[in-house]
C-alpha cells in the first residue's frame, strides 16, 4: 500500500479560475448544444437573416464551435487546475481571451444587442477569467 499523498490546496485565484470556467462551460454547453440542435432558430430565437454576410448558413457551425471551444474548452482548464498542472493558468487566460475573441467575431457579425445583456455579461466574464489567469501566472512566479 502507498502512503497518501497530498496534495497542496488551490489558491483562491485557482478556485475562482475554476468557478468561473465552469460557469462559462455549462452556458456555452447548452447555448452550443441548443444551435446545433436548432439551426435555424428553432431552440434559441436567432434569425437567420442575422447570419447574411457571414460564412454560415445556420447556427449549427456557430453552435459546434460554441460547444467544443467556450464549453468543452473551459471544463478542460478546470480540470488542469483541479490537477494541479503548471499549465492551469495559462488555460485560463486562454479560456478567457477565447470569449473576448468569440464576443468581438459575434458582434462584428451579427451586432450587439442588449436585450437581454448576455454580450456584455460574457464579455466581462471573458475579461474576469482573463485577469484571474494573468494574476494566478503572476502569484506563481512570485511564490
Amino acid at each position: 500500500m502507498q502512503p497518501h499523498r497530498s496534495r497542496p490546496s488551490l489558491s483562491r485565484l485557482a478556485k475562482t479560475a475554476v468557478s468561473l470556467e465552469i460557469f462559462l462551460s455549462v452556458g456555452a454547453l447548452g447555448g452550443g448544444g441548443a444551435l446545433m440542435l436548432g439551426p435555424k432558430g428553432e431552440i434559441v430565437p436567432l434569425p437567420v437573416a442575422a447570419l447574411a454576410g457571414s460564412p454560415f448558413e445556420t447556427y449549427f457551425a456557430p453552435g459546434l464551435i460554441l460547444f467544443c471551444v467556450l464549453g468543452l474548452g473551459p471544463l478542460l482548464a478546470a480540470a488542469l487546475a483541479w490537477r494541479r498542472h503548471p499549465l492551469a493558468p495559462v488555460a485560463a487566460v486562454a479560456v478567457g481571451a477565447s470569449l473576448l475573441i468569440w464576443l468581438v467575431v459575434e458582434i462584428t457579425i451579427v451586432g450587439y444587442t442588449n436585450d437581454p445583456p448576455l454580450q456584455l455579461s460574457y464579455f466581462l466574464l471573458g475579461a474576469a477569467i482573463t485577469v484571474v489567469g494573468v494574476g494566478w501566472k503572476a502569484s506563481l512566479r512570485l511564490s
